[in-house]
């Protein structure tokens, strides 16, 4: 009795000193001895980042959707809603914004995804969130999807800052089997513990409960006076439509299927987040947490999301397409219950979390996202006055874009988008442009009704928008302002002449799954690996650092750069070892 009231004793001491552990939760540790009493808990907070896949901005109930979220609602109820959040139209993009703080001018991934074939990853000289995170002794954990290349081994994501890894490496795949297939032939299991198949780990249980139960195991085992980085970036709610029946029940009075069972996927969704909340706060991490939920872009009408009433889609630089669902939940924000209307984009994550985690952000980084916590937990202004949502040098070109059309200052038949302020300045072709309600399109995606459809100015490669008066693109002032379009356009050259040369490699037949056991993972051998990094290290030693990240060749590689000096429009090219071609437009 007297050694349980002397550890009673020093528990109260804690508690004043400490102020953030219950009294229930004292007298428990205290009575299983689970935790030393006289440890002090980590002035560094414990960060868990949840990414939702192809969450539509609409498809949270606190944005007025039929979709049932308590969990989402109340967290961000509680928290801060981030209503002016920006992430990329799709998957690789955000997730390699996110995890290197850079715009994707400046990693290479300026076009679409990194697919399952292609000998492509998040370049390795990018210094990851989660190495800076272990620099200051965080505990790093990855749960879900990973979807930033794989070819070889220095690719995954224990290669990467991660201490552990569970979950899959490509972009999408069954919920339940785990088997992806990229083309007719071309299949593969896709579901590793570390750097392995996790066979032994496959039950057939549908992945969001599966990553949630990870997660949980988790947070279970560590100690939380040790700070942690939990990244957990589900599958859902991205194709294939697959959900537990029992979630599927709750919405028989949606007629249209793909938007049923997509609705019935947000709530086991939704039900996953209440279950990480509920570990957090049973296992001692909750008092000292910042929770961060973001989508990773717009959802997919014809995949049953919604963006409405924004304008576009996931893969378009419309609103829809790059406006996300977020919010913050801590306890320790200054001002809980609030809005945060300042400009927020997925690249400032990366030095926001590590200033909190009390780390160093060094300026060789070049970072392109700023600490935006001020903005968001004191409601001060944004230090983020800009975007620059993409330059996709090899995109599909617009037919009637020219130098002249850019006022000799850009190519309007590029796609690109930017934001500086309130304006908004899309060229080339920004991607399907309607605007589409919750169920427009019919079981069988071949009728639509209720759809604002637009009249295609086929003329056209220049749009200007005041997103703040205007959030929903429906007033078009390219016409009534072109001192702006002047100004915005001013601003993607010089973006473009930082930019560094487009990584999208074509397919390697060694990657098929069926010459690897029959599954995805890496390929590359080790002496194809040891010729790349001397490359690279020759390159390092011949051009320095900088002119390096943007000339750097690499076996195997399309490298793709646009000029930015008019009249003309060129395009430069490598092609194995051919040699340099230019492909002008005049």
């Amino acid at each position: 009795m007297f050694v349980l009231g002397v550890l009673v004793g020093l528990s109260a001491i804690n508690v004043m000193a400490c102020g953030y552990l219950s009294w229930e939760k004292i007298n428990s540790k205290a009575h299983n001895r689970e935790v030393n009493v006289l440890d002090k808990p980590t002035s560094q907070p414990h960060i868990i980042f949840i990414l939702a896949d192809d969450q539509g901005f609409r498809d949270v109930g606190y944005h007025g959707s039929e979709i049932k979220t308590p969990t989402l609602d109340r967290l961000a109820a509680e928290g801060v809603k981030l209503e002016n959040y920006y992430v990329q139209p799709i998957c690789t993009p955000s997730r390699s914004q996110f995890i290197t703080g850079r715009y994707q001018i400046h990693t290479g991934l300026q076009h679409s995804i990194i697919r399952p074939t292609q000998p492509n990853c998040l370049p390795l000289e990018n210094v990851t969130l989660p190495q800076k995170l272990k620099d200051v002794g965080y505990s790093t954990h990855m749960v879900g999807k990973w979807h930033l290349g794989f070819y070889k081994r220095d690719c995954m994501p224990t290669q990467r800052g991660f201490d552990t890894f569970f979950g899959s490496l490509l972009g999408s795949g069954d919920y339940y089997s785990h088997f992806k297939c990229d083309s007719p032939g071309i299949c593969g299991y896709d579901l590793y513990e570390g750097e392995h198949a996790a066979w032994e780990q496959d039950n057939g249980i549908y992945s969001t409960l599966m990553y949630t139960q990870k997660a949980v195991n988790i947070l279970a085992a560590h100690n939380p006076k040790q700070p942690l980085f939990l990244y957990l970036a589900f599958q859902a709610v991205h194709s294939p439509l697959q959900v537990p029946a029992k979630y599927l029940e709750r919405y028989k009075s949606i007629p249209n299927l793909h938007r049923r069972k997509y609705a019935a996927m947000v709530t086991c969704l939704d039900e996953a987040v209440n279950n990480i909340t509920l570990a957090l706060e049973k296992y001692g991490y909750y008092d000292n947490s910042i929770l961060v939920y973001s989508s990773d872009n717009g959802g997919q009408p014809k995949a049953g999301g919604s963006n409405w009433p924004l304008r576009g889609s996931k893969g378009t630089y419309w609103e829809g397409g790059i406006r996300a669902v977020g919010f913050v939940h801590s306890p320790l924000l200054m001002k809980k219950g609030t809005l945060c209307r300042g400009l927020v984009h997925i690249t400032d994550w990366y030095p926001t979390l590590v200033t909190l985690a009390e780390g160093q952000l060094e300026e060789d980084l070049d970072l392109d996202g700023y600490d935006v916590w001020e903005a968001i937990s004191e409601g001060r202004p944004s230090p983020r006055q800009d975007i620059l949502h993409n330059i996709d040098p090899i995109y599909t070109k617009a037919k009637n874009g020219s130098w002249k059309a850019g006022y000799g200052i850009w190519n309007t038949a590029i796609q690109a988008a930017i934001r500086v302020g309130d304006w908004k300045l899309l060229t080339g072709i920004p991607g399907y442009s309607d605007w589409v309600p919750p169920q427009t399109f019919s079981s069988l995606m071949t009728n639509r009704w209720h759809n604002e459809r637009v009249s295609w100015d086929r003329g056209k490669s220049v749009w200007l928008f005041n997103i703040t008066a205007d959030p929903y693109e429906r007033v078009d002032l390219s016409h009534r302002y072109p001192h702006v379009i002047k100004k915005l356009l001013l601003r993607l050259a010089q973006y473009n002449k930082t930019a560094v040369p487009v990584r999208y490699p074509p397919k390697d037949s060694r990657s098929n799954p069926q010459l690897n056991g029959g599954v995805w993972g890496p390929w590359y051998k080790e002496k194809e690996e040891e010729e790349e990094e001397q490359e690279g290290s020759l390159s390092t030693n011949r051009l320095g650092k900088r002119k390096r990240k943007k000339k750097v060749k690499r076996k195997k590689f399309k490298i793709f750069k646009v000029l930015d000096k008019p009249p003309i429009n060129c395009i430069i090219y490598l092609s194995g070892l051919s040699g340099f071609v230019s492909l002008c437009i005049y």
